[in-house]
């Protein structure tokens, strides 16, 4: 991991940018500029979430809430056919995801991926003024805040806070958001708490059918504590509940094998598309 100096002026956004490091993922084959601390650092459940998109996925993929890039580079880095739109609000976080397309180990890919800064939970007409407009993705995924500000407590630092909490409007501008953007049958892949998922599905209803939800589990015993709930925009067909995803042997310390295949190899989840 290495770190750069303390900031680092933005020449188009004049965006100064906090004191960063570099960091792996999927062993190296990706890599990320973030920041050291006071904001939100990425994590495993991006590596989950571009793993979520199937082996076959071709077309546009947009990353809603894209943060500094990492679930846009980690998909754009396992399937070929695919071009990424990394939409995010915050010009520090999207200022960072453009340098990191600069990295070196990351031009194998970069081409193919494009940061938008944009407010996805804004109202329509300003969404589609700043280029979000609707039916343009075959392919949207999101990690959004995990949690409802009224109900848990918020850290008060302020760029932090609005990666981790919902506002009072909860995760549904961002399903309202997703619907816009997507072609009849395009499909989406989000990854939240699993105490949120009645929230997803309520935000869900009358937009998206086929969903498929993924239980993530610390151990094979454990109760989820995330799930992956994949769907298609404007499908009819029923909801499934899949298996589910373990990651850590009953120990809680080492990986599975399952888990080391995603997070070090870049293999998808081995989900399948539905109509």
């Amino acid at each position: 991991m290495a770190e750069t100096p303390d900031t680092l002026p933005i020449d188009t956004n004049l965006v100064e940018l906090p004191k960063t490091t570099l960091d792996k993922f999927l062993d190296g084959r990706v890599m990320i500029e973030q920041p050291a601390k006071g904001r939100h650092r990425a994590g495993l459940d991006a590596v989950y979430l571009a793993a979520s998109l199937p082996d076959a996925t071709t077309g546009h993929v947009m990353d809603l809430g894209t943060g500094v890039g990492s679930a846009a580079f980690c998909a754009a880095w396992r399937l070929p056919k695919i071009t990424v739109t990394g939409v995010e609000v915050d010009a520090v976080a999207a200022s960072l995801a453009r340098r990191g397309l600069a990295l070196s180990e990351n031009q194998g890919f970069a081409e193919r991926v494009t940061i938008v800064e944009a407010d996805l939970t804004a109202k329509g007409s300003i969404r589609h003024a700043t280029g979000l407009h609707p039916s343009q993705a075959d392919h949207v995924i999101m990690n959004p805040p995990y949690y409802d500000s009224t109900r848990f407590r918020v850290t008060p630092q302020k760029e932090r806070a609005a990666a981790h909490a919902l506002d009072e409007r909860g995760v549904e501008p961002w399903l309202r958001t997703a619907s816009d953007l997507l072609k009849k049958g395009g499909t989406l892949s989000v990854i939240f708490r699993a105490d949120g998922l009645q929230e997803l599905l309520d935000a869900m209803q009358g937009r998206f059918g086929a969903v498929d939800i993924v239980p993530i589990r610390p151990t094979a015993t454990s109760a989820a504590t995330r799930v992956i709930v994949r769907a298609v925009s404007q499908s009819k067909a029923p909801l499934q509940l899949l298996p589910g995803f373990t990651l850590h042997d009953e120990t809680g310390d080492a990986f599975t094998e399952q888990a080391q295949k995603i997070l070090r190899h870049g293999n998808g989840l081995d989900l399948v598309f539905r109509r």
